[in-house]
């Protein structure tokens, strides 16, 4: 998927996109950094993590460590509409992208399963 979505630049595009939405977004902006270097480099690491869970350069892991997403997010209240806004705002980074359908599918498949796993309150 790294490949035949675009390399390094597709997940640059696609996580601006992404944060530009979230950057004003009621839900979503109180439980990312006010400071917009803190911000920035929430963005870095999904996009680093992006590249590396679909094919490409181990940068994230090599920067992070292992992902386990669901310890990371842990400490953020994360209920349906935190969930919901969050994929709304990726869907539509997504599909802004211009991905051939099935490899948009997969993307969304994967998007939805991880927005669903790190849900922590009802």
């Amino acid at each position: 998927m790294y490949e035949r979505a675009g390399g390094d630049a597709f997940f640059e595009t696609l996580t601006t996109r992404f944060y530009a939405a979230v950057a004003t977004d009621p839900v979503l902006r109180p439980l990312y950094p006010a400071d917009s270097t803190r911000f920035e480099a929430a963005r870095q690491h999904l996009k680093l993590f992006l590249i590396q869970h679909w094919g490409g350069p181990p940068v994230y892991r090599s920067e992070r460590g292992e992902a386990h997403l669901d310890r990371r997010h842990r400490r953020f209240q994360i209920g349906p509409a935190e969930r919901d806004a969050w994929l709304r705002h990726m869907t539509e980074a997504v599909r802004a992208a211009g991905l051939r359908p099935l490899d948009e599918s997969q993307m969304l498949s994967f998007f939805r399963a991880t927005a669903d796993h790190l849900m922590n309150r009802s």
